[in-house]
């Protein structure tokens, strides 16, 4: 790549992912903010932002890092397609959307930590059908608070070698 030019898409998610690896390294408090572009805050702070609502420049970031299409991530943070261009006019999601996306970002940071870094195995493993989750794909198991914990707890087993 010349000198000067623009990042690569590929070259701007292996940083994105490489902040996030960092802040769990440093065990700051919520390193899955990193992958979110935003710092990572205090428990404090996060919750008066998820209070607030998440800007919608967050939800765009998690699209493109992710390579998720918008409908699809709308789909996954139960956001019906047709508010989507409403929240985005608004520039800010709602509480409860942002409070999904959190924890979708929390869950794709550990599959990222899972799958060593590579965030195109852990996409791939988070969109295809487990075993270990019945068949079900994790991302869709993300949309509720007991679904992402058990895929949490999978992902966590799995890190010890305790294999469903």
């Amino acid at each position: 790549m010349p000198k000067g030019s623009a990042m690569s898409a590929e070259q701007t998610r292996a940083a994105e992912v490489e902040a996030y690896l960092l802040a769990v390294q440093r065990s700051e408090g919520h390193p899955y903010m990193a992958l979110l572009g935003m710092r990572t805050l205090d428990t404090q702070g996060l919750h008066e932002k998820v209070r607030r609502g998440l800007p919608f420049q967050v939800f765009q970031r998690f699209v493109r890092l992710t390579e998720l299409s918008p409908h699809t991530l709308a789909a996954i943070l139960l956001i019906p397609a047709r508010t989507l261009p409403r929240r985005k006019a608004q520039r800010r999601l709602q509480p409860d959307e942002s409070d999904r996306l959190l924890r979708l970002a929390r869950i794709y940071g550990k599959a990222i930590e899972l799958f060593e870094s590579d965030s195109q195995a852990a996409m791939r493993w988070l969109r295809g059908p487990v075993v270990a989750l019945g068949g079900a794909a994790p991302l869709a198991l993300c949309q509720t608070e007991p679904g992402a914990l058990e895929v949490e707890h999978l992902i966590g087993r799995f890190q010890h070698g305790v294999f469903s």
